[in-house]
């Protein structure tokens, strides 16, 4: 059983689309092992996207992610960090799939709703940046 971090991020929040990127989700196969909303601090921001700390777009990424509460899931199932990543789209909102949360949702390639880890170490880190093994349900 493979894990990964989503987040819904502060645009999708805004348009009121949890609802709607859970149920994907769920439709999918996906189980929802932990969940929460929470806002942003300019450091935790940067402490979670430091990966990106030397790219151009850090500043404007950290700004955003710290505009408004997001909805943090860490997330199961067999294949979830791929199944979750086609389900989101490409990040660039343009070039993703039709019926994609992306494509359907968002509105710029920085504001496109939604964040995915793209690989197992990269999940495990994530999920440990918002939630600890209490909060994680065992199945």
């Amino acid at each position: 059983m493979e894990r990964t971090l989503s987040i819904i991020k502060p645009d999708g929040v805004a348009k009121n689309v949890i609802g709607e990127v859970i149920k994907r989700f769920e439709t999918d196969g996906i189980k929802i092992a932990a969940m929460k909303m929470i806002h942003l601090t300019k450091i935790q921001a940067q402490g979670f996207y430091a990966v990106h700390k030397e790219r151009p777009f850090f500043n404007s990424l950290t700004d955003f992610m710290t505009s408004g509460p997001i909805v943090v899931m860490a997330l199961e199932g067999e294949d979830v960090i791929a199944k979750n990543r086609k389900l989101m789209g490409a990040t660039n909102f343009e070039e993703a799939e039709q019926g994609t949360i992306r494509k359907d949702y968002a509105t710029n390639i920085e504001q496109n709703v939604v964040h995915g880890s793209d690989a197992p170490e990269t999940a495990a880190f994530e999920i440990g940046y918002f939630f600890n093994d209490l909060e994680i349900q065992k199945r």
